[in-house]
């Protein structure tokens, strides 16, 4: 059973810290952030955390250990079908058919 109200302060502290990191955001002079490094970082940071995320949940269990299972051969004919240049809803149908036949045929965590 969890404590209402240290649920509460912890939303109410992640929501405060939350804004004042934003709002440290608009303190940061001009200056530092027109630079190339800087703009090539931002540029790429989307990138880099999108992929993090598509391996953390692809090839992790609910429990936190790694697996491989179907959803591995899902991403796998992502890649594929990505390098091949297929438009995106076709990549992702690709995938969730892949996962799901593997699943079928007994390939699952």
């Amino acid at each position: 059973m969890t404590n209402p109200a240290a649920s509460l302060a912890t939303v109410l502290l992640s929501a405060g810290l939350a804004f004042l990191l934003k709002y440290a955001g608009y303190l940061v002079p001009a200056k530092h952030l027109e630079g190339q490094r800087t703009r090539r970082v931002t540029g790429l940071l989307p990138v880099a955390l999108l992929s993090a995320l598509v391996a953390v949940q692809t090839f992790t269990s609910s429990s936190g250990t790694p697996v491989i299972d179907a959803r591995a051969g899902g991403v796998a004919v992502a890649v594929v079908a990505l390098i091949a240049r297929a438009p995106f809803l076709v990549v992702v149908l690709l995938a969730a058919t892949t996962a799901a036949g593997l699943r079928l045929l007994g390939w699952a965590a």
